[in-house]
């Protein structure tokens, strides 16, 4: 199976992403936040930098359940912008 590549839109929603949960974890370490979710701390580290602009929806819920964040809100903050 050959995957399709990314387009410029979905590399950005996934920067998006990342810095949402950038700023919403704080000042909690990376280690913490991966743990309250069930995900390893490198897997966090790349969602963080956009190096896994499209990680699991489970992993995103998880995060967004450590994070205190409400999956709406992830997806409207995170939503592709309407093509013109």
């Amino acid at each position: 199976m050959v995957r399709t590549p990314l387009t410029p839109e979905e590399r950005e929603r996934g920067e998006r992403l990342g810095q949402l949960l950038r700023r919403a974890r704080g000042e909690r370490s990376m280690v913490d936040v991966a743990a309250a979710a069930g995900i390893s701390a490198e897997t966090l580290r790349k969602i963080e930098t956009g190096r896994a602009p499209t990680p699991a929806f489970f992993t995103v819920a998880a995060l967004a359940a450590a994070l205190g964040l409400s999956m709406d809100d992830l997806v409207v903050r995170c939503a592709l912008a309407p093509a013109a």
